[in-house]
């Protein structure tokens, strides 16, 4: 880690203001809900016909929905990780899935550190962004996180009965769950500790990341939101691997699906009841395109929308993900944003709204003045950069209105680029590469620039 880049992180840490300190009473609360391989499709704000989202199409409705807003990653846990330390993955840590875990203090600074430094309270419930396989119940806590509940280890995380979870560093049992079948079902036991948590620090700031499971494999849910969907769709029932097996898959992914908005039609009502929704800024998105495992299939419920791909693609299906806003009296009502923007853009966000200064070493741009309606003010990317550890390896680049996609990336530097003009082409279907010689030159040295090695995950040699 650089000179200046050491210092950007020691200036972020102390909490320094930006353009002099914003008062407590200044302060939004801010709430980020996240869920799991939900498509861009799978909201009906966003197109989806099969089942209802009220609550969060509420949200839009009341607040701003963005349309061109990308994921970390097109996985889990660099996704999240770069949602949470502000780096696209050419840069953040946690690259990819697997036995990964955010460094100590100052290495990998994550936004709840800087919040709490700032003054926040700060809690996450749910899955973790921090680690992708820990056995450290209180690492998210040794990052920030005042209060934490939930899993550490994203493998346990696709189980909905897990005979135990993480609070604070100790193990909370469920002595009737065998991961697969029990009577408590994490993602209420998340709703009701966040919950819990409002009522608790309604005097703020507070700063919840609710990370929600649903609807990653297994498919499971419990049968009062499956029911109302049982019979309406032709079922190919799943006979169970390393996920849960389940004869109704389409009407378990609905009933989870409205869960899920039912949990943020909970959260809603909760800032109503206790007077704060006007000084909270809620945020709704998705980790990463939607999925097809597990006995689901994201063409059952056209889960991508108009967008190629899913779940570890690295065309517009497997990284463009929904995001909403909203911000009763700061946001205006119903608006609709084209801003691009991606999951590192939050930490600069939330820093500039909590007026403490973002690491040096942010790839992100605040979009704070596109959701206080001050288009006029607002900074935008030169390019948006991803890369991918697995199925050979991928890069991707989004620069104003292209995009460029390069496979194989771990055997053969400077493969062929795929290109497309996304205004003409938003479903990636005619590679035009051959006519734009120059755009694709560009395109090749950002991939370059882009990356740096990070001892653990390298493309070929350049």
């Amino acid at each position: 880690m650089g000179r200046s880049v050491l210092l950007g992180v020691a200036a972020a840490l102390g909490g320094l203001a930006v353009g002099g300190p914003v008062s407590a009473a200044e302060k939004p609360n801010i709430i980020f809900i996240l869920a799991d391989d939900l498509g861009y499709g799978d909201l009906g704000c966003y197109g989806q016909k099969n089942f209802q989202t009220p609550n969060i199409d509420r949200l839009a409705a009341e607040g701003l929905r963005f349309t061109q807003h990308y994921a970390g990653s097109t996985v889990c846990a660099p996704s999240r990780a770069c949602l949470l330390a502000g780096q696209h993955t050419g840069h953040v840590y946690q690259r990819a899935n697997g036995d990964l875990a955010f460094r100590p203090d100052p290495e990998d600074v994550s936004i709840a550190r800087l919040l709490k430094n700032a003054g926040y309270h700060t809690a996450m419930i749910g899955k973790s962004g921090l680690s992708c396989r820990t056995d450290d119940g209180s690492h998210p806590n040794k990052k920030g996180f005042d209060h934490f509940f939930g899993y550490v280890d994203h493998g346990a995380a696709h189980r909905y009965y897990p005979e135990w979870l993480w609070r604070d560093g100790e193990k909370v049992k469920y002595p009737n769950n065998d991961g697969f079948e029990g009577d408590r079902y994490s993602p209420q036991l998340f709703v009701d500790d966040a919950l819990a948590y409002l009522e608790e620090h309604r005097d703020g700031p507070f700063f919840l990341h609710l990370s929600m499971t649903q609807p990653h494999a297994d498919l499971n849910v419990p049968m009062k939101w499956k029911e109302p969907f049982l019979g309406k769709f032709t079922e190919i029932p799943f006979p169970g691997n390393h996920y849960r097996a389940e004869p109704n898959p389409k009407a378990t992914f609905a009933g989870m699906a409205t869960f899920l908005d039912d949990a943020v039609g909970q959260v809603l009502a909760k800032l109503r009841e206790l007077g704060i929704e006007e000084n909270t800024l809620v945020f709704f998105s998705s980790d990463n395109g939607p999925m097809s495992e597990g006995g689901w299939s994201r063409d059952y419920f056209d889960s991508n929308g108009p967008l190629r791909g899913g779940k570890r693609d690295m065309y517009e299906g497997g990284i463009r993900v929904p995001l909403v806003a909203r911000w009763p009296k700061k946001i205006a009502a119903g608006a609709v944003s084209d801003h691009i923007s991606a999951f590192w853009d939050f930490v600069p966000t939330a820093c500039e709204l909590a007026g403490v200064e973002a690491p040096a070493n942010t790839d992100g741009i605040s979009y704070a003045p596109t959701l206080l309606g001050r288009e006029a003010d607002q900074r935008q990317h030169d390019y948006l950069y991803w890369e991918f550890y697995e199925q050979g390896g991928k890069q991707a680049v989004r620069q104003g209105d292209w995009k460029a996609v390069r496979l194989d990336v771990q055997s053969t530097y400077g493969g062929p680029l795929e290109l497309y003009h996304l205004p003409s082409d938003l479903g990636e279907r005619h590679n035009v590469a051959g006519d734009h010689p120059d755009v694709v030159a560009q395109m090749a040295r950002i991939m370059r620039t882009a990356h740096e090695d990070s001892g653990k995950f390298k493309i070929a040699e350049k």
